[in-house]
């Protein structure tokens, strides 16, 4: 029987040992440098007043863990209203089929409608046609007019510390 459910501190390593799986399929192993650490900080807070940063599902069959999904709240100046991220959706091959995939973006658009949010979004990579035609599927539409844009070390701290110099 499949089950969605909301991820709890003790599925830390399932996410993180999940995430690592998704890395692998996603051609980029030596990128998933989280750690038990750093993903119980994000997705439960730091237990000092500090909550979440990103909220996660666990998907299971006959309470085997087989997928999970990652999402956190964005906003649409253009709406005046929150919407949601999806940051990752992962189903493990074995599972694949079996309505894992969709049951969890499902819940995720459910969560995201009962917030008022007008928007679900996510990435995907041009080359993986299984999860593009899976959501194409499902309605979603590809926003080709858009590029992504990403800064990350060093070119991130090169432009932080422009601001910083600002303030000197």
């Amino acid at each position: 029987m499949l089950t969605i459910r909301d991820a709890t501190r003790s599925d830390v390593p399932t996410i993180l040992a999940m995430i690592r799986e998704l890395a692998l399929y996603e051609r980029a192993p030596d990128a998933a440098v989280a750690t038990p650490q750093l993903i119980d900080q994000h997705l439960f807070g730091d237990g000092l007043g500090k909550g979440p940063t990103a909220e996660g599902l666990i998907a299971e069959i006959d309470a085997s863990p087989v997928g999970f999904a990652v999402f956190f709240h964005n906003f649409s100046t253009w709406l005046g209203r929150p919407g949601m991220y999806l940051e990752d959706l992962f189903v493990r091959p074995h599972a694949r089929g079996a309505g894992v995939g969709k049951a969890l973006l499902a819940r995720v658009a459910r969560i995201a409608e009962s917030r008022g949010c007008r928007r679900l979004e996510w990435a995907v990579l041009d080359w993986n046609t299984p999860a593009i035609g899976f959501y194409e599927r499902l309605g979603a539409a590809p926003m080709s007019e858009w590029t992504t844009f990403r800064l990350t070390p060093p070119a991130l701290g090169d432009l932080a510390r422009l601001d910083r110099a600002a303030d000197a």
